[in-house]
Parts: structure tokens; C-alpha cells; sequence
């Protein structure tokens, strides 16, 4: 099932803006889903944005088992992921910056 969400919902999307994604694996005992960033998504600072607001949280809504998903590195190497405890909640407009869009009151 989760390959064919990143498929058919996920990578399309992710085509509009001239990049790619392709499923790599789902580990069963951690939850944690691996994925490849192809295109213009590699070395795009707005990539990590996409894949934790916009790929995690979709396969976790019809896939509650996924708790990370994770991009493959240059070197084939899944990026370190920090525990879900220890994550400090981005605010809106931190959230904004990052993805590159101005934000002011």
C-alpha cells in the first residue's frame, strides 16, 4: 500500500515541481520508510519540508504503522532521523521559512 500511494498520489505531485520520488523499502519492526529524492528535490532546501509535512504525514493517515519516512543520501545512506520524543515542533512561521516563503505581521 505504500508504495502504490507514493505512486500514485505522492510522485506526481512531487513531478509538478520538477522532482521525484521513488519507494526504496518499509522496515515492519520500526515503522520506518525509506524513499529516494531524485531531480530537483536533491540538495532543495524546501525537500525536507515535503517529505515530513507532506509525505510522512500523508502515508501515516492511511498507513498508521509508518512512524518516519526517511530519505536515501548520495551515498545510499538513509539520513539520521531523530527520535519523535526529541523533536521540537516548528512553529508556523519557522515552518515557512524553511520552505523559502516570506512571512511577516
Amino acid at each position: 500500500m505504500i508504495k502504490e500511494l507514493i505512486e500514485s498520489r505522492i510522485r506526481p505531485a512531487v513531478q509538478e515541481d520538477g522532482g521525484d520520488i521513488r519507494y526504496v523499502s518499509f522496515e515492519e519492526e520500526t515503522g520506518l520508510c525509506t524513499v529516494e529524492l531524485a531531480g530537483s528535490c536533491v540538495g532543495c532546501p524546501s525537500s525536507s519540508v515535503t517529505l515530513k509535512q507532506g509525505v510522512e504525514n500523508m502515508l501515516q493517515h492511511y498507513v498508521p504503522e509508518v512512524t518516519a519516512v526517511v530519505a536515501l543520501e548520495e551515498e545510499g545512506e538513509a539520513e539520521e532521523e531523530e527520535p519523535q520524543e526529541e523533536k521540537k515542533q516548528k512553529t508556523y512561521e519557522e515552518r515557512l521559512a524553511a520552505a523559502g516563503i516570506p512571512f511577516s505581521d
